[in-house]
C-alpha cells in the first residue's frame, strides 16, 4: 500500500498557544510500506498541555523508527501488537503522571494512533479525537470516550441532547492524566481506495459527515499538497463557525 498524506493545525480563534500534536512517519518493510499517523491534543495549563502532547509525539516517533520498523509482522499476531503498543502507552502515562505529580499540576493528552501494515489498519485510541474512513460514505472508526457518549450509550440522553451538555468536554480518560489508561483497539483491512482522516475534536465538532464525504472523496485527492489544501478548507470552514480549540487534521489516502 502507498500513502498520500496531507495534515494542517491551528490554534483556533481562543487559545494562544497550540496543545495539539500530530506525527507522520513512514517506512519500507519486507511487508510493505508501514504507516504510523497519530493526533494528540494536550489538556492542561498552557505549557503542561503542550508538554503532554509533544512527549507523547516524541516517543512515538521513538518507538516507531527503534521497534516498529524492525518487527517481523508474520510472527506477531493481532493481540501482540496490541500488548506491546499498550505497553509503549502505559509507559507514557506513567511518564506524564509522574511529572505532573512531581510539578503538583494536572496534564494529559488525547492519543489517536492509527498504524498501517500490508493491508491491514489498527487504530488504538485514548480520549476524543477521531478516526473517519471515508469511501462511499464516512465511518467513524472510534467512538469518544467522553462523559457524554457514555451516557448516551446508556440511553440516558440523546445524540442532540450530548451535543449541548455542559459536561460534553469531559473526557473519561486521557495519556497522564491518572494512573490507569486502558487504550481501545479497532482494526480492520485496507482495500487501497479509501481515505482515513485523524483529527483533534477542534477540527470535526462543526463538520458534518456529508461536507467530509463531499471533498475527501478518493477520486478527488491526487497530490500531498492538494490534500493539505483540504485540511486547511477545513480548519478554515470551522473557524469561520467560531470554533475556538485547536484544530488539527490528517488525511492519508491509501492507494
Amino acid at each position: 500500500m502507498n500513502f498520500t498524506v496531507g495534515y494542517d493545525t491551528d490554534a483556533g480563534l481562543r487559545k494562544k498557544i497550540n496543545q495539539d500534536a500530530l506525527l507522520i512517519k513512514t517506512a519500507k518493510s519486507p511487508y510493505g510500506r508501514l504507516g504510523l499517523f497519530i493526533v494528540c491534543d494536550g489538556m492542561g495549563g498552557l505549557s503542561s498541555g503542550e508538554l503532554a502532547s509533544a512527549t507523547v509525539i516524541n516517543e512515538m516517533s521513538r518507538w516507531f523508527d527503534e521497534i516498529i520498523s524492525h518487527i517481523d509482522f508474520n510472527t506477531v499476531d493481532e493481540s501482540d501488537l496490541y500488548k506491546f503498543t499498550c505497553e509503549q502507552i502505559m509507559d507514557l502515562n506513567n511518564k506524564i503522571f509522574e511529572y505532573g505529580t512531581r510539578k503538583d499540576e494536572k496534564l494529559g493528552t488525547t492519543l489517536t494512533l492509527c498504524l498501517f501494515v500490508n493491508d491491514k489498519y489498527y487504530i488504538l485510541q485514548v480520549g476524543d479525537s477521531r478516526v473517519y474512513k471515508i469511501a462511499n460514505t464516512v465511518e467513524q472508526l472510534t467512538k469518544d470516550q467522553t462523559f457524554v457518549q457514555r451516557e448516551v450509550d446508556r440511553g440516558n440522553i440523546t445524540i442532540e441532547e450530548a451535543e449541548n451538555h455542559p459536561r460534553k468536554n469531559v473526557l473519561l480518560q486521557c495519556v497522564g492524566a491518572r494512573k490507569e489508561v486502558e487504550p481501545v483497539m479497532v482494526t480492520g483491512k485496507l482495500t487501497g481506495n479509501e481515505v482515513f482522516l485523524i483529527c483533534s475534536d477542534g477540527f470535526y465538532r462543526k463538520l458534518s459527515n456529508n461536507e467530509i464525504l463531499n471533498e475527501l472523496r478518493w477520486n478527488n485527492l491526487n497530490n500531498s499538497e492538494q490534500i493539505k489544501g483540504k485540511v486547511r478548507k477545513f480548519i478554515d470552514l470551522v473557524k469561520s463557525r467560531e470554533e475556538r480549540d485547536n484544530i488539527t487534521g490528517v488525511i492519508i489516502k491509501v492507494s
